[in-house]
């Protein structure tokens, strides 16, 4: 249906238009019946439909309907699979359109900049290429159902500790190659229809009320359609929020915030053009989804289950392994760990699913009659250990071949709200599977976690395969790839460092409550672990398979390209193993200019690659100017020097197999802006100024007899060598001083600052 949403609008009153701008209720905006404008509902979460028909809350206490619960973002970014989660997104939407659900509360693109932040399980990655790919595949998926998503939380919102008042203090650079990428790059492709704005402060200012955020960027820049909403109770000052293009405050304000904005308009300090634009923003989604209702969709919780174990199996990333998995049917196994009989799947806060179906690992393995036998070990909360259960689980693991311990985060260690004190598991599970490991020899761990964990005793067990929280299929994937019936298939979407320490934000997070820095700039998660030659437990990209790769005829579309063209690298991966299997093709690219401050590498595309035994297939992926630029603060744009950029393809950050090189111009030229303390090294690094910056240099050597040779020895290096070294670091206002007053430093500037801008 076509509407005139202008027209509608006009014929508001003002206090139906700020009305508009708040939440009816918890869920539900507001309706004008004499206009035809209909109350729509809004509704968590990510990753599975927590639609709440009675009191509403957003920490998840009270009770939702039943639904399907699918895998974490933690667990889908695992996957790499991006057809795997626009289809997951399609189910959700689905289930959207047939409970009456306009918007789905998610994605969370949040960057994990610390293992401790206690929501890290909804978050996709501590890579914002990686975080991108996967929160555009998810948006499509659901919005493809005329349903809106809300992508969150915009942004630098990093942390649990004083979410709703702390500020995100970071360099423009860190923020827009690190925190902003994701949002970028979902917003310019695949468009959700709402935005919502973070509790915190960026930088000093509120995300609610930071006109730079939710103008100038967001829909300047990026050409944002929708309208950006609060996250709940995340106001601070209502009317700047309007200037500012914050347009839907949720939920109810009581009319408080309301009758502020009607204040405003009427004193003169809010154009009521603005007001006009919030509420247009807000009607245009809300009729998109009015007049796009499906009357044929349904909520069958048996088959979307069906699909959340097929997710779940696509997740799962085998760490460590030596022969030991996948299981033989005919051995004898035993389960130790409460998480065998009741899995942990899911986080804690507004994203907690009323699951219409839970089905453990242990129950499918009496399911397919195999060769089981369970011992508690530990409890599923809490971190108690019962003498007698530790007993218990190493008499088991000593009858049994293989010992399988369900290990883990409890749910009172990970949830929104707080954020965790430290990477380690509870002591009582760490004790028994050191304990178990010693009796025997092929121990294998699974995990259930939302985020990295310290894991000391990965060298003394035979496997540990990687669940995440991995929704309610989980026990039935985990079946499924402990005994080969799938091969896995995940990949880390974060490194896992040995130690908290480890961790770049470390000395950071999370701030004193009023402020966080976010010292670390660019260098987070495999960007800073690589930088400093750090091992890490498990790196970014890592995931082992039941069969074996191998990489062949790296090749390049071409062999240099410039700012408005693209180049297309593909690779030939053959698996050469016994068995089906998937390879995620990872492609990193890397400046080899000697640009100060460049990351040694970074993500620049992925493919998933379904291969059997023997097949070769061409992973493609396209490279273009953006791939491979940095955040020039002072253009205030992205931009990548002319020269010479590595590209590199592998199995993981850490494993590269093969390596070629592209030729990149740029026709973009830096300011430049010559003052006194500008360097002769700086003139002479700049095309504009180095023919003059040469011949100052060959002067002043001529002065100081640097271009005379010597023989005498030099611990520190020649004369010339330092001379050199002296001259190039040397500011221009300083010639001043060795000329002997000869050189006019006015005029010079001048004259270099004509070069720099002719």
């Amino acid at each position: 249906m076509n509407r005139n949403i202008k027209e509608i609008v006009a014929q508001m009153t003002l206090e139906e238009k700020a009305g508009m701008c708040s939440g009816k209720d918890f869920w539900f905006l507001k309706s004008v019946e004499r206009l035809g404008i209909p109350n729509v509902m809004v509704s968590d979460g990510p990753h599975g439909l927590r639609k709440q028909d009675s009191e509403g809350d957003h920490l998840g206490l009270n009770e939702s309907i039943v639904a399907v619960c699918f895998p974490a973002a933690c667990a889908t970014a695992s996957s790499w699979d991006e057809k795997m989660l626009e289809s997951m997104g399609k189910t959700l939407g689905e289930e959207c359109q047939a409970e009456n659900v306009s918007i789905l509360l998610g994605p969370a693109a949040n960057i994990k900049r610390s293992p401790l932040c206690g929501r890290n399980f909804e978050y996709f990655s501590e890579d914002p290429y990686l975080t991108g790919r996967m929160a555009i595949a998810e948006i499509k998926g659901v919005q493809s159902w005329d349903v809106g998503t809300s992508m969150k939380h915009y942004a630098a919102n990093n942390q649990e500790f004083n979410r709703m008042s702390c500020s995100s203090n970071l360099s423009e650079r860190a923020f827009r190659e690190i925190y902003l990428t994701g949002f970028e790059m979902a917003v310019k492709e695949a468009q959700p229809k709402t935005l919502m704005c973070s509790y915190n402060k960026i930088n000093g200012v509120y995300a609610s009320e930071n006109k730079k955020l939710l103008t100038d960027i967001l829909r300047d820049e990026w050409g944002f359609q929708g309208y950006v909403m609060t996250d709940w109770g995340a106001v601070a000052d209502r009317v700047k929020g309007i200037q500012a293009g914050l347009d839907l405050e949720m939920p109810a304000s009581g009319g408080v915030n309301d009758r502020k904005i009607v204040e405003a308009v009427k004193n003169g300090t809010l154009d009521e053009k603005e007001l006009d634009k919030a509420v247009e923003n807000i009607l245009r989604v809300s009729f998109s989804y009015i007049d796009h209702r499906h009357p044929e969709a349904r909520f069958d919780r048996d088959a979307d289950h069906a699909k959340a174990i097929d997710c779940a199996t696509e997740c799962g990333v085998l760490l460590e392994n030596n022969g030991i998995l996948p299981l033989s049917a005919g051995k004898k196994i035993a389960y130790i760990g409460e998480y065998a009989a009741k899995p942990r799947f899911q986080g804690g806060g507004s994203s907690h699913i009323n699951c219409s179906k839970v089905t453990s690992a242990l129950e499918s393995a009496q399911a397919k009659g195999r060769n089981v036998t369970y011992t508690k070990g530990f409890p599923f909360d809490g971190d108690v250990l019962d003498e007698a259960e530790l007993a218990a689980a190493v008499k088991a693991a000593q009858e049994a071949d293989v010992a399988v311990i369900f290990a883990g985060l409890p749910d009172v260690i990970e949830s929104e709200g707080y954020d965790r004190k430290s990477m380690a598991m509870p002591v009582c599970q760490n004790r028994v599977i050191e304990e178990v490991a010693k009796v025997q020899p092929n121990t294998v761990v699974v995990l259930h976690n939302g985020s990295p964990v310290e894991a000391p005793w990965a060298d003394s067990v035979a496997a540990v395969l990687e669940m995440y929280l991995g929704g309610q299929g989980v026990g039935e994937a985990t079946d499924r790839l402990l005994y080969g019936e799938a091969n896995p298939s995940g990949r880390l979407a974060e490194s896992f460092p040995y130690r908290l320490e480890d961790n770049p934000s470390y000395l950071n997070f999370p701030g004193d409550g009023f402020n966080v820095d976010y010292a670390e700039g660019i260098y987070v998660g495999y960007r800073y672990y690589e930088a400093k030659k750090l091992p890490v437990r498990w790196a970014f990209g890592h995931g082992l398979s039941y069969t074996t790769f191998e990489y062949s005829n790296l090749r390049l579309s071409a062999p240099s390209m410039s700012d408005d063209t693209t180049v297309t690298v593909s690779v030939d991966v053959t698996n050469t193993g016994k068995v089906a299997g998937k390879e995620v093709v990872q492609l990193y690219v890397a400046d080899k200019n000697g640009t100060p401050g460049r990351c040694i590498k970074e993500l620049k595309g992925f493919e998933k690659l379904s291969l059997q035994p023997g097949e070769t297939k061409t992973a493609s992926m396209v490279i273009d100017a953006r791939a491979l630029s940095f955040y020039h603060e002072g253009l205030g744009d992205w931009y990548a020097p002319s020269g010479t950029y590595e590209v590199l393809v592998g199995h993981a950050s850490n494993d590269i197999k093969l390596t070629a090189e592209v030729s990149f111009t740029t026709a973009k030229k830096l300011p430049l802006i010559i003052t006194g303390a500008t360097t002769l090294g700086e003139l002479l690094k700049d095309s504009r100024t180095a023919a003059v910056a040469g011949k100052m240099v060959a002067e002043m050597g001529k002065a100081f007899g640097a271009d005379q040779p010597s023989d005498e020895p030099n611990p520190l290096g020649s004369g010339a060598e330092m001379m050199e070294a002296m001259m190039y670091g040397m500011p221009i206002k300083s010639l001043a001083s060795f000329s002997g007053g000869a050189i006019d430093l006015d005029g010079l500037i001048a004259t270099l600052n004509q070069f720099a801008n002719a």
